[in-house]
């Protein structure tokens, strides 16, 4: 019945486009996607990075998401790790998932983002 998850939202400030810009897309490679016109007028943007659909929306009592995250898989955790330290964005290590070497960020806005290396 069910196919995937098509996109996962997380939130942001209100006017912090720029900002979800520079980290997801300047950053990460993230492509930005234009939002259909009907929902443009209520700020944010989306991005994708192959099958993988992340929309940042902006609210006015923005309060980051600390325990709820998505999960994004990589070929070479290394890699991103060395991104991130190229950055100077703290990075916090995680050992606790048995056969997969994994670590969390945090994006501009506070939202915890986790990025895995599966050891098959």
């Amino acid at each position: 019945m069910f196919k995937k998850i098509d996109h996962v939202q997380l939130s942001a400030p209100v006017g912090s486009e720029k900002e979800a810009i520079r980290f997801y897309n300047g950053i990460l490679g993230f492509d930005v996607i234009q939002k259909p016109t009907t929902l443009e007028k209520r700020g944010g943007v989306w991005f994708r990075y192959g099958d993988i659909h992340l929309h940042i929306g902006v609210e006015q009592a923005f309060s980051p998401a600390k325990k709820a995250h998505p999960a994004i898989e990589v070929d070479s955790l290394k890699v991103i790790e060395n991104i991130f330290k190229n950055h100077h964005i703290v990075i916090q290590h995680d050992d606790n998932l048995p056969e997969a070497k994994r670590f969390y960020v945090n994006d501009p806005f506070g939202n915890r983002l986790e990025f895995l290396e599966w050891e098959r």
